[in-house]
């Protein structure tokens, strides 16, 4: 590393206003723009490369994925399959996506741990919250697979608890837009995007910023949402120096 990539870093460093985070993604992240379930390898890297730039800054991260690019447990009993046997299979696609990240996070020099509701050693450590904690505080990134570990569950509420769990400063909810808007901006040009909401609005206008027991985990225990554009470049680094990037969720 040159003397000024250096300065760089500590320049950077000194704007810090989170000491640890959880970022949420969604499994259809990893999809890319190819329409296809599975996972674009490219978009992977590309979005660990992200992760990893704000682990260097010094940022302790934990990251929870979704799975709906392989499997989603809530449709698939739309269609008449067993709820509680469609959410496992959805839970275990989270433990896929959970070990494609580690894969890329770890070609970027940052240690990765995968710790999983479901007990399943010889891919990953069972959540035990200490554990989490001393991963964290020893610089390594915590990838949380298999949701909560329950049924009728969803990922979103997993993010909350394990947010609350690890005394996360916030969660920084990836999406494939700027932010939450009045109504859904892909169909509608007059979509207004708010800057800032109270929890109580997000479950009043029925926002889609996350699910409402996710919502309310985070009300009660005064823990912002920062809803951001995962696909433009450097967005994750702005957010954790300060820049207002997005949507926040807080008070109220």
């Amino acid at each position: 590393m040159s003397k000024e990539q250096s300065e760089s870093i500590e320049k950077e460093k000194e704007k810090l206003v989170f000491k640890r985070v959880l970022v949420k993604l969604s499994g259809e992240a990893l999809m890319g723009d190819t329409g296809r379930l599975g996972i674009d390898p490219i978009v992977v890297d590309r979005i660990s490369q992200e992760i990893s730039q704000v682990a260097h800054l010094g940022v302790e991260i934990a990251v929870i994925v979704g799975g709906g690019n392989i499997f989603r447990g809530l449709s698939a009993s739309a269609r008449g399959m067993d709820r509680v046997t469609a959410d496992y299979m959805g839970m275990l696609a989270t433990v896929i996506n959970s070990l494609a990240l580690q894969d890329f996070i770890e070609r970027y020099d940052v240690q990765t741990r995968v710790m999983t509701a479901i007990k399943m050693e010889e891919l990953a450590e069972p959540f035990i919250r200490r554990r989490a904690l001393s991963h964290l505080n020893n610089g390594k990134i915590a990838i949380f697979g298999g949701g909560t570990g329950n049924p009728y569950f969803t990922t979103d509420t997993a993010a909350a608890l394990r947010a609350i769990e690890v005394e996360a400063d916030a969660i920084l909810k990836a999406t494939k837009v700027d932010g939450v808007y009045d109504k859904d901006p892909m169909e509608h040009d007059d979509a207004v995007m708010f800057k800032e909401l109270t929890y109580m609005e997000v479950v009043n206008k029925r926002l889609k910023v996350m699910d409402t027991t996710a919502v309310t985990l985070c009300m009660e225990n005064r823990l912002p949402i920062i809803v951001y554009n995962l696909n433009q470049p450097g967005n994750l680094k702005r957010i954790v120096c300060g820049e207002k990037i997005g949507t926040k969720v807080m008070g109220g």
